[in-house]
């Protein structure tokens, strides 16, 4: 009976100044889950194939497990730590141990790095990516004013390569 012996489930993490975002890509009806100061577990089994999945992470720093939570979204358990160092700077690992996990990933969909979140409501709502802003920073006028410059396909030089050949014989 292999199912018996619980393995890590696979775990998605981010973080912004005051938090850390963990996912757990499992589906599971009533993990077991405890937060505490600088430790998460989590145990389940999962809905389609029974699996046992057991996994106590050591935090890279200390959280604060009376505002933190989770919820269970139905294929994952989304979960919210709340850092107890707010003014701390960002956590170079999730874990103590600077060896990665196999079963830990970075979330990009919710990843956002340190000097990005100082921008904040600049450029575009809440950090967002506005592209007419990073096309001005970088030295092009392709601002959307009246008098901006727009790049044209007729503004490139012609090349020796568009001349016309002669006919294949």
């Amino acid at each position: 009976m292999a199912n018996e012996i619980a393995v890590p489930p696979p775990v998605l993490w981010a973080q912004r100044k005051e938090d850390v975002f963990l996912t757990f890509s499992v589906e599971s009806k009533d993990p077991n889950i405890k937060i505490e100061k600088d430790s998460v577990y989590f145990k389940g089994v999962s809905a389609p194939d029974n699996k046992n999945y057991e996994v106590t992470i050591l935090l890279y720093d200390a959280v604060v497990p009376e505002v933190s939570g989770f919820v269970n979204k139905g294929r994952c358990i989304e979960m919210i730590l709340r850092k107890e160092k707010k003014d701390a700077p960002y956590w170079p690992n999730l874990t103590k141990d600077k060896k990665k996990p196999h079963y830990l990933k970075i979330d990009f969909n919710k990843w956002k790095d340190e000097d990005d979140e100082d921008e904040g409501a600049g450029g575009g709502g809440g950090g967002d990516y506005d592209i007419e802003s990073m096309l001005r920073s970088m030295g092009g006028n392709y601002g959307s004013g009246e008098n901006a410059e727009k790049p044209s396909f007729d503004d490139l030089e012609s090349d020796s390569d568009d001349e016309n050949l002669p006919d294949l014989e």
